[in-house]
């Protein structure tokens, strides 16, 4: 890697871009930057989802032996992995917008030619060039509507974004239940699937290029005309609605350049290892249910459109629960909230790995992805929270990407295991590593809720 050069903070003249953004009410800007950001993340995890609902089809279509559908089930994650590495990186050298909108412009193509492949090869690859388009959205997504959120509403606003997000997650199983049956103007219904991806990704790169860049980004590559043009416009839009209260402290600017010798270096390397050993754990239990659920239904016996059905309902738990945390996400803190909810899906997991009754497998599955979400949630939060906004997206894209890759080795384990000792064995084994999470975050992380970014970070 290229070496570093950290610059010292610098003692602003004037009132920083972090402490005047901090003092403001929630305004237009802030709610039309969250929808925006919210319909990204609806495409994001309509596609970490899409390849788990359809992988029984595919199975069927390209007649795949077991032995071949762990690379079909990797190739996307193995995208995301370099795409959250080296796009996340780019977002900190040119900042959040363009960076958005690489990344679904790269999705939006592969993801069209991969509804014209032809065999499974040409599936793969599609796959894997669209997970490097969409591998640092939401990390980019995370950093972007914290940095322009006040700290006392980052958790809440974030919690909204992803809650209109995962409303992708039924909507991948919901058209799955509706298209493959169907075969709409006589073309294979999970063609249709990556078509309506892919579209609905246009509409979205449309509706982003309207946004403002991050301010908070814009000042810490000394870029401060463009800063001070965002934040006088939410300014105004906040004195719209009332007076402002007086700007109070945070007047250090933290400013350096984003380089992988920054997050492991004395200051952050403790908080780099930390969330990339969080990322390789929480990766399983959380993408080791939502990518693996209508093979495990197949293992107990359910047709491909029986357990499409249950798919499709268990995958409501997903913005349940995340309209779940809103209440709630600004009231605990971070840490505890993501110890708290691993431990409850490691319960559920294990009852659902278990469970013969289809009342039992519907339920404990409901429970578990809606717990799952508060979990998300809390996560997407504090992934960048703890670093600074000059390597932010580097950091947790770094991190996040090593989520991408551990989920694109779980089918090699977690395939196998499901074959030879079944559902419960395998929900054991993802249980294993929730705990995991749980004992690297109660040790580790540092306490965030409510604190300004430039406090934590610093």
């Amino acid at each position: 890697m290229s070496g570093l050069v950290l610059q010292s903070p610098v003692m602003a003249s004037s009132p920083s871009v972090a402490a005047r953004l901090d003092r403001l009410p929630p305004t237009r800007t802030h709610r039309e930057a969250t929808v925006i950001a919210g319909l990204g993340a609806f495409f994001d995890l309509f596609d970490i989802f899409l390849t788990g609902v359809l992988v029984t089809v595919l199975t069927q279509h390209f007649h795949l032996t077991r032995a071949a559908l762990p690379p079909l089930l990797a190739s996307g994650f193995v995208g995301m992995f370099i795409g959250s590495t080296v796009l996340g990186r780019y977002a900190d050298h040119v900042g959040r917008r363009r960076a958005f909108l690489v990344n679904l412009g790269i999705y939006s193509a592969f993801t069209l030619l991969g509804a014209f492949s032809t065999n499974v090869t040409t599936l793969i690859a599609t796959r894997f060039i669209a997970g490097i388009g969409i591998g640092a959205e939401l990390p980019l997504i995370d950093a972007y509507v914290g940095e322009l959120l006040p700290a006392r509403h980052r958790g809440r606003f974030t919690a909204i974004a992803y809650t209109i997000g995962f409303v992708g997650v039924p909507a991948a199983g919901v058209l799955a239940r509706l298209l493959v049956p169907a075969q709409p103007l006589g073309i294979d219904g999970w063609r249709w699937m990556f078509v309506a991806g892919s579209l609905g990704a246009v509409i979205v790169w449309a509706l982003r290029a309207r946004l403002p860049e991050s301010p908070r980004w814009l000042e810490s590559v000394g870029r401060h005309a463009e800063a001070e043009a965002v934040i006088a416009r939410m300014e105004d839009e906040a004195r719209a609605q009332g007076p402002l209260p007086p700007v109070a402290g945070g007047d250090v600017v933290q400013t350096g350049r984003a380089r992988f010798k920054v997050i492991f270096g004395p200051q952050y390397r403790g908080r780099t290892l930390m969330l990339c050993l969080f990322h390789v754990f929480q990766a399983v239990g959380y993408y080791g249910f939502g990518t693996l659920v209508p093979t495990v239904l197949a293992a107990k016996g359910y047709s491909v459109v029986t357990s499409l059905t249950f798919t499709a309902l268990t995958f409501i738990g997903y913005p349940v629960g995340s309209a779940l945390s809103l209440p709630i996400v600004e009231r605990v803190d971070r840490r505890w909230l993501i110890v708290a909810s691993a431990a409850l899906m490691s319960a559920f997991g294990l009852a659902l790995g278990f469970a013969s009754a289809p009342g039992v497998i519907l339920a404990t599955g409901f429970l578990y992805t809606a717990t799952s979400n508060v979990f998300s949630n809390a996560l997407h939060v504090f992934q960048v929270e703890i670093f600074p906004t000059f390597a932010r997206t580097t950091a947790a894209g770094l991190a996040y990407g090593m989520s991408r890759l551990s989920t694109g080795a779980m089918p090699f384990v977690l395939v196998p295991v499901l074959d030879r000792w079944g559902p419960g064995t395998m929900f054991a084994v993802i249980a294993v590593a929730l705990w995991g999470c749980i004992v690297d975050i109660a040790l580790f992380a540092p306490k965030t809720t409510g604190r300004a970014l430039e406090a934590i970070s610093r």
